[in-house]
């Protein structure tokens, strides 16, 4: 008996499952984020160019290239390992090195990528992080270097995992132009789960960033969309006046509408993925079991003040978006209605008129068929005397009195005929 067949996609999608696996990494140890992003277009980008800048950097280090379509990539690199992943719209490089500086996030660690490599980057920096994972000797003692590697006015710190360990972050730039956290962990959490902790501090940074292109977006329609929330309201206005032209302002609403479905049309996908984004967000937080640390704020709630507010706007900017093209959409509706009506009565006028000149041409029409029976009549009672003239000297009648006689006659065939020939043209 054969064996069954395969689907031709059934080991692709299986090993889809685990083609990013987390990285073993041990404490002390850092890590040195990038992540690259084209500027426009992102999703219809040439992956290609992605995996060959890459490849630029491999071959610097001799170390081999990925399989041709790899979304994934991970390998030593000199003397330190490197993580490569492509995304939707973004491509990450992480570096895993094991030995710490002696200056506490000093901006040489970012030197492993070297300055000419990063200039024939494919798009540009969305963010860039320094994370530095030391050991956590003493649970109960404080850490004293959050107060001094943090600005501590926006510093998030939690204890996660049961006590695994604890991250710290403050979530702003820092001179060199890098984010900066840290990881203390205890001595029973092994190299796999450091690893994990550090693959979502990664992931939380990079899609908190992409989340905020959609503020970026909603700020750069504010203006525009403002100006044609006034036109939209100032047409409908109009629409109930009396001097009102329907045309004009029909017009003028069918422009507002176009431009607002083009403004939806653009930026349906950024909201959409505004939307995605910030779902992950709160997942990658959720998964870490945060506890508070020293009454400190934790990762969720630092979210929760500075992040949310900016996913608010953008939510209520495409609700505002979708309900002005709605507007739009229904007052044109309303005024091709009043226009369609006013067409109507005008159409009706215009029938009535019809109606009104069709009835004086008839009556016009009967009078000359009047008139053209006593016309023909009378051309035809001179010639019936002449014919029957003589008919008349022999009987002896006279002219007058033959007259008198023909005349009937000949109208009531000149009536019959003209009646023939018009029931003839109305059949």
């Amino acid at each position: 008996m054969p064996p069954i067949e395969d689907h031709t996609l059934r080991y692709a999608l299986a090993n889809e499952l685990h083609a990013r696996p987390f990285p073993t990494v041990a404490a002390p140890s850092g890590a040195i984020f990038l992540a690259i992003k084209q500027p426009k277009d992102a999703v219809a980008r040439d992956r290609e160019v992605d995996r060959a800048h890459l490849i630029a950097l491999l071959d610097l280090h001799g170390a081999p290239h990925p399989q041709p379509g790899a979304t994934h990539w991970f390998g030593q690199l000199g003397n330190a390992r490197l993580k490569w992943e492509s995304h939707t719209e973004f491509v990450t490089y992480t570096l895993f090195v094991d030995r710490l500086e002696e200056r506490p996030y000093d901006p040489k660690a970012f030197d492993h990528f070297p300055a000419d490599w990063l200039a024939k980057a494919p798009g540009v920096r969305v963010t860039s992080a320094l994370i530095r994972i030391e050991e956590r000797v003493n649970a109960e003692a404080d850490i004293p270097q959050l107060g001094d590697w943090f600005v501590q006015e926006s510093v998030a710190v939690s204890e996660i995992l049961d006590g695994s360990a604890v991250i710290a972050g403050d979530f702003r730039i820092d001179p060199a132009g890098h984010m900066r956290f840290a990881v203390f962990v205890s001595p029973q959490t092994g190299p796999r789960r450091t690893g994990r902790i550090v693959q979502r501090i990664c992931e939380i940074e990079t899609y908190k960033t992409m989340s905020m292109l959609g503020l970026a977006r909603v700020r750069a329609l504010g203006d525009r969309m403002g100006e044609l929330d006034r036109s939209l309201s100032r047409t409908m206005s109009e629409m109930t006046g009396a001097t009102a032209k329907p045309e004009e302002t029909l017009n003028d609403l069918l422009e507002i509408s176009s431009e607002l479905e083009q403004m939806l049309a653009q930026s349906s996908f950024r909201f959409g993925a505004t939307e995605a984004y910030q779902k992950l967000v709160h997942q990658r937080i959720e998964v870490l079991r945060e506890e508070r640390y020293q009454g400190r704020q934790t990762f969720a709630e630092f979210m929760q003040r500075r992040f949310e507010p900016a996913m608010r706007t953008v939510k209520s900017a495409e609700g505002r978006l979708a309900a002005m093209a709605e507007r739009a959409t229904r007052a044109g509706d309303l005024l091709r209605t009043r226009v369609d009506v006013e067409r109507s009565e005008q159409n009706q006028k215009l029938l009535e008129s019809m109606d009104k000149r069709a009835d004086l041409q008839l009556r016009l029409q009967r009078t000359v068929e009047g008139l053209s029976v006593v016309a023909i009549s009378y051309y035809a009672v001179n010639l019936a005397l002449y014919m029957a003239a003589p008919l008349g000297d022999a009987a002896g009648l006279s002219k007058l009195l033959l007259a008198a006689f023909l005349t009937p006659l000949v109208v009531l065939a000149v009536w019959m005929m003209v009646r023939r020939i018009r029931d003839g043209i109305e059949k």
